[in-house]
């Protein structure tokens, strides 16, 4: 009996992202370190509320978050989305 292999082919989306720091928990346990790499922060693109005010749309994965805060990673990056 020969066994044949189903080749399937899936389309993946990989987005570009612009590393701009890390997260890390406080040696003490007790609160989230964010360092910001700031001329990466001046690369990042901004938008505009309503009210005037910018922001500076930044990325941290839930997961990635997590296993910092059990003591599984040491620390986890932040990320922006570029178009």
């Amino acid at each position: 009996m020969v066994k044949q292999k189903e080749h399937t082919q899936e389309t993946t989306t990989e987005e570009q992202t612009l590393l701009v720091g890390y997260v890390r928990k406080s040696n003490a346990g007790g609160a989230i370190k964010v360092s910001i790499n700031s001329s990466a922060f001046e690369q990042c693109s901004t938008y505009v509320t309503a009210d005037g005010e910018s922001y500076v749309p930044l990325v941290i994965s839930i997961g990635a978050l997590e296993r910092v805060l059990s003591g599984e990673r040491a620390v986890t990056t932040i990320s922006q989305f570029q178009d």
